[in-house]
């Protein structure tokens, strides 16, 4: 273990929510995944889906779609594809999904609680970012639904009609569906062109852009055996692995590059970054 990963734990240890500590103990101790699917359990609500603030940019109680994302990222990084939490999350889906299939990031509701400057209407619209994100990952967890292949349909509708959105995000969900979703033919010849226009995109850095907001490589390709990783030359994955391990803060963390709306959210946000990180630098070797 190297002093920046010892750092790293130390900061988790001090200063991460549970979540986060019992994936750390999970991916790098050794410890069950059932550490993660208990800590998950206290976000859910009895809709089946989750909230409470699990993407911590709004601190609504109610399940919104981006928090189930959350929960379902949470599970496929433990490997651990819990049947009672993902039937109950994707019947949720169900009921708020729009007629193809496709869910938004949130609802109105969130106006009724603190919450980021940038969590405004444009996350009511339904698309790709969540709906892409959560079927890709519903697919490498090889968990069955009914949304899951109506999202899928929608996916493939929306990748392949030419007509792709701008929205970094939403074209990074894209990627994520066609890293897992097992039409490999037709996911390899799609994905250079959701790629090309993710990268064409001024929030997308190719090269890095340190302290500014913005998507890179390893957003795309976050762990060595990536299928997209092949995508970027070496000379462009290393300058991206060098910025993140220089930003390392002093206390063993990783800073965060947008205003979230409380202390508390900055604290739970570096914990979520931190140990993306370290997940990242690990599999690339650099920690």
């Amino acid at each position: 273990m190297t002093d920046e990963f010892l750092a790293a734990e130390r900061f988790l240890r001090a200063e991460a929510r549970l979540l986060e500590r019992r994936l750390f103990d999970t991916l790098f101790r050794d410890a069950p995944a059932d550490g993660v699917v208990a800590a998950l359990r206290g976000y859910r609500n009895a809709d089946g889906g989750f909230g409470h603030g699990l993407e911590p940019d709004k601190r609504c109680p109610a399940s919104l779609p981006v928090d189930v994302e959350v929960a379902v990222q949470a599970l496929a990084a433990a490997g651990a594809a819990d049947a009672g939490l993902l039937e109950a999350a994707c019947d949720f889906l169900s009921g708020v999904a729009a007629a193809d299939g496709s869910v938004p990031l949130a609802f109105p509701v969130i106006e009724d609680y603190p919450r980021a400057a940038h969590w405004t209407e444009w996350t009511y619209a339904p698309g790709l970012n969540p709906t892409a994100g959560l079927a890709g990952l519903l697919h490498r967890l090889g968990f069955e639904h009914q949304w899951r292949e109506a999202a899928t349909a929608y996916c493939w509708r929306v990748i392949e009609s030419g007509e792709l959105p701008d929205e970094v995000h939403a074209l990074g969900e894209a990627m994520t569906f066609l890293a897992y979703v097992p039409d490999r033919a037709r996911a390899e010849k799609a994905a250079p062109v959701v790629l090309e226009r993710m990268t064409s995109s001024p929030m997308f850095q190719s090269m890095p852009k340190p302290g500014e907001y913005g998507l890179t490589p390893l957003h795309v390709a976050a762990t060595a055996d990536s299928p997209w990783r092949r995508l970027f030359d070496d000379a462009q994955l290393a300058a991206h692995l060098d910025q993140l391990a220089g930003a390392q803060q002093p206390d063993g963390g990783w800073p965060i590059a947008w205003e979230p709306p409380g202390a508390a959210s900055r604290l739970e946000w570096r914990g979520i970054v931190t140990l993306q990180a370290v997940r990242t630098l690990r599999s690339y070797r650099k920690m």
